[in-house]
């Protein structure tokens, strides 16, 4: 059972960020990394479920498991910004504090 105060710290840290750098980074190499528009639609989906639970854990291990899988277990492509990388390292971190126990 992942822990809500791990995930809930994570969760404070990252959210606000990726809200507002995912739309960006899908913009910018969605083109070149469709993939990432999986990566954007997981994140939109995760970021509900969140709003849907309040203060309670959701369940995400489907989210953050295709996450995973799209993402190579979060490898960022050489030819990307850093906004790309930032990116996965901060849904690297969320995945991290949700499997936490």
């Amino acid at each position: 059972m992942p822990n809500l105060e791990i995930f809930n710290n994570m969760k404070a840290k990252h959210l606000a960020t990726l809200v507002r750098y995912v739309p960006v980074v899908a913009r910018v190499h969605g083109r070149e990394h469709p993939e990432f528009l999986e990566v954007q639609s997981l994140f939109n989906a995760i970021n509900e479920k969140i709003k849907d639970c309040s203060d309670d854990l959701p369940d995400l291990k489907e989210e953050f498991a295709q996450l995973r899988q799209v993402t190579n277990n979060y490898e960022v492509p050489q030819d990307t910004c850093e906004s790309y990388e930032a990116v996965y390292l901060m849904l690297s971190d969320l995945d991290k504090a949700y499997q936490q126990d």
